[in-house]
């Protein structure tokens, strides 16, 4: 567990100083007011089920999470633009489900610990579900959570005045696995 926590904060300061350095183009966003979630059945059974988007929306304005862009780490080239395109409300949540799409390429750390028999959990700009929060502060000794960090770009639009941003931002995918005694 140490050395998950240590990996996992020492990718969080890489990946901040690296978008610390850039001075042109999309801004980077601490302060996102979207926080969101993806989660699918798929990751845990092997299946072509579909993705569910969970969001909350932190700030006075009603906004629209428009798109999340996974880009591979390798190939700067391939990158898949996820088109979520909620409406979240002032201070509110919406959730939406789409067709399977595949969110975990291009990531070393991802395809590491999927090849270990990890079940992914979530995939989210924070940690909205409280039984993987409840998991990584009791530290449980019958699971094991596992977290890999990448950078995402951002699309979001303030509803009221149609005001588009776009940011870099990371997120979390959250792993865990179940420990046979």
């Amino acid at each position: 567990m140490f050395k998950a926590t240590l990996s996992l904060l020492l990718s969080l300061v890489v990946s901040s100083s690296a978008l610390a350095a850039q001075d042109d183009g999309p801004t980077t966003s601490e302060d996102s007011p979207i926080k969101y979630a993806i989660y699918s059945s798929a990751w845990g059974q092997r299946s072509n089920a579909g993705l569910r988007v969970v969001a909350q929306n932190t700030s006075e304005k009603a906004v629209q999470l428009n798109t999340i862009t996974f880009e591979d780490e390798d190939n700067a080239g391939n990158r898949h633009s996820f088109d979520i395109e909620l409406e979240v409300p002032a201070m509110g949540w919406a959730e939406v489900e789409f067709d399977y799409k595949d969110l975990l390429f291009g990531n070393e750390c991802v395809d590491r610990i999927m090849s270990e028999d990890w079940k992914l959990v979530e995939i989210s700009n924070y940690t909205l579900n409280p039984s993987v929060r409840g998991l990584i502060i009791e530290d449980s000794d019958s699971f094991r959570i596992y977290q890999c960090v990448r950078n995402v770009f951002v699309t979001i639009t303030e509803m009221d005045t149609e005001k588009e941003e776009s940011f870099y931002e990371w997120i979390m995918y959250h792993f865990e696995r179940k420990i046979e005694f």
